[in-house]
């Protein structure tokens, strides 16, 4: 990056040592916990910067046989070179699938569409009509209550204090990244059964599972005066919304066409979305829950306002102004989640088979992300904690994979799963 017009920073084309990048650390082959081995490494790897003289990406291979890959290849790079539907493109566009060696893999595209067809009658365009003046109100009056929270968040409201909420200084912190691997086919067993989204489940999941801990953590039977103080607690999470026009992952090619909606690089906004945590007896509450919250979120504008507002105080105040105030909704709020579609398909890197693909973050001020990360017939569920907050981030995993199998349970008790279409 260098400085262009008016001083502005703006990047520039290099030239690129692939030497300089790939880093393949000599290892003892008889280590006695490689997945502890691996899990230090990674996290000894958050504490060093990277080198600002060279393009900001790193590729770790570690020749060691873990309890999920025979060895590890590790990406670490820089948030300034794109969000994670570009970095994940860009990964993708590295791989080909393992049954065609020359074929691209292939990534669920969501396509909406909303409104009547062509060939609908009259009295059915007039019912979309009412329909359609419904939904802009709705949307409104969501983006209104949405963003006047916003502002009360970056100025005001804090979430609760509780064993999940950073510390000051908790980005400077060595980070734990642990992962899980659930199946894919669970997680669509629950969707199926309840009517509902792959977002809606995993959310719910994530709740239940947080719930769990945070049970745990309090120290305390599952007593109504713990159900009622925990119902009580305000958790949000700030999101990261993907503003592209296409929500699914953009082929390479097209993101670095000339004049592309879907560009290369950040295009994102935040979102507020706050957790229900509470214990139930019935642990079907936590989807039906999350989705009532998903749907409430999906009528509104929110993420548009928080990136042009977040560009408005960038062009106006500057760069400082803007890390401050995005600095301060993060602070304010406890965790970061996230949830990326991958392949439908096992596909190979370079010639190498993958076992699973685990993408996670770090350097912002929450003590915990989590995020879920679809692969062929496989979700990987990966958890970055700030130990100094979060000393037990395995359990924190083994709360979230008990309850998909909670739910799944629940559906199969219910016969649910019957009426599944």
């Amino acid at each position: 990056m260098n400085n262009g017009k008016k001083g502005k920073p703006c990047w520039v084309r290099t030239k690129v040592k692939v030497e300089d990048h790939v880093i393949v650390p000599d290892i003892d082959p008889k280590i006695e916990n490689p997945d502890q081995y691996l899990e230090d490494y990674i996290s000894k790897l958050t504490t060093i910067p990277m080198d600002l003289s060279k393009p900001l990406w790193e590729i770790h291979l570690i020749h060691l046989k873990t309890s999920n890959a025979e060895s590890i290849a590790l990406l670490k790079i820089h948030h300034s070179l794109g969000d994670g539907m570009s970095l994940m493109s860009l990964f993708l566009a590295c791989t080909r699938k393992t049954s065609n060696l020359e074929a691209l893999p292939t990534v669920a595209v969501q396509k909406k569409r909303f409104g009547p067809s062509c060939n609908s009658g009259f009295f059915n365009k007039i019912w979309w009509l009412f329909v359609g003046l419904w939904f802009i109100i709705r949307l409104l009056f969501n983006t209104f209550v949405d963003i006047l929270m916003f502002a009360l968040t970056i100025f005001l409201v804090r979430d609760t204090e509780t064993p999940l909420l950073a510390k000051p200084g908790s980005e400077l912190n060595p980070k734990r990244f642990v992962h899980r691997i659930i199946s894919f086919d669970d997680v669509k067993l629950v969707k199926n059964a309840l009517k509902m989204t792959v977002n809606d489940v995993l959310l719910g999941v994530t709740e239940a599972g947080l719930s769990r801990y945070l049970s745990r953590r309090y120290d305390q039977e599952a007593t109504p005066k713990l159900k009622e103080s925990m119902r009580r607690i305000r958790l949000r999470s700030a999101i990261m919304i993907n503003l592209r026009p296409n929500a699914g992952i953009e082929a390479l090619a097209d993101m670095m066409a000339k004049k592309s909606k879907c560009r290369w690089g950040n295009l994102f906004g935040y979102i507020l979305l706050p957790f229900s945590v509470g214990l139930e007896t019935d642990p079907l509450e936590y989807v039906r829950r999350a989705k009532a919250t998903i749907d409430r979120k999906k009528h509104s504008l929110e993420a548009v306002f928080s990136m042009a507002f977040f560009k408005l105080i960038l062009k106006v105040l500057g760069l400082k102004a803007s890390v401050v105030l995005v600095r301060k909704v993060i602070h304010s709020t406890t965790l970061t989640f996230s949830n990326v579609v991958g392949p439908k398909e096992e596909i190979t890197f370079h010639g190498h088979p993958l076992s699973y693909i685990a993408p996670c973050v770090f350097g912002h001020p929450h003590a915990l992300t989590i995020h879920f990360q679809s692969y062929a017939n496989k979700v990987i569920i990966s958890v970055t904690a700030d130990p100094t907050v979060i000393p037990d981030p395995h359990k924190m995993c083994d709360d979230l994979v008990e309850s998909l199998k909670i739910i799944k349970s629940a559906v199969l008790e219910r016969g649910l799963y019957e009426i599944e279409v």
